[in-house]
């Protein structure tokens, strides 16, 4: 499906890319978020829960597993780490079944194989100098439409 790369130079560019996909992002998405440890993806989904309208303190969800953040338009979203998890059936005690749900932000998918809702979108962060290499990769029609309208806003990311 459809891909987009881009590198992101600094922390401004990172919520810059977190702004665009929080203004372009479907009524529900699961978003992916891959890299090795130090890559920025919780930056990236701290920056898009700021971006949705997200108050107070944004935890890292590295040892709860799962955050969850009531959103200002409506439902929920969750931010999951699944580096601890050691098994995909460890998921099952999580309490992932919330229908408010509207948006998925995962890391360490890889983790969860099985247990999880199909990616939308992923996001694949790299080390690059001072900054970050993305890689955003629609997984579903839904997160092609995203890719697409992401595309047609300003400062889009170049196509690969």
């Amino acid at each position: 499906m459809a891909e987009h790369q881009l590198d992101l130079a600094d922390a401004d560019a990172t919520n810059q890319l977190a702004a665009r996909l929080a203004g372009s992002r479907p009524p529900r998405a699961v978003v992916y978020l891959e890299g090795e440890l130090g890559a920025g993806k919780s930056t990236l989904a701290r920056a898009l829960l700021r971006s949705l309208g997200v108050v107070g303190t944004i935890r890292s969800p590295t040892y709860t597993l799962v955050e969850r953040y009531p959103l200002p338009a409506g439902g929920e979203a969750w931010h999951m780490d699944l580096y601890r998890i050691g098994d995909p059936g460890e998921l099952e005690f999580l309490g992932l079944d919330g229908d408010d749900v509207v948006l998925w932000l995962v890391e360490w998918p890889e983790r969860g194989v099985g247990g999880l809702p199909a990616a939308d979108l992923r996001v694949q962060l790299t080390m690059k100098g001072d900054g970050r290499h993305a890689r955003l990769a629609a997984g579903t029609v839904a997160g092609r439409t995203w890719l697409d309208t992401l595309s047609a806003t300003k400062g889009a990311p170049a196509n690969s």
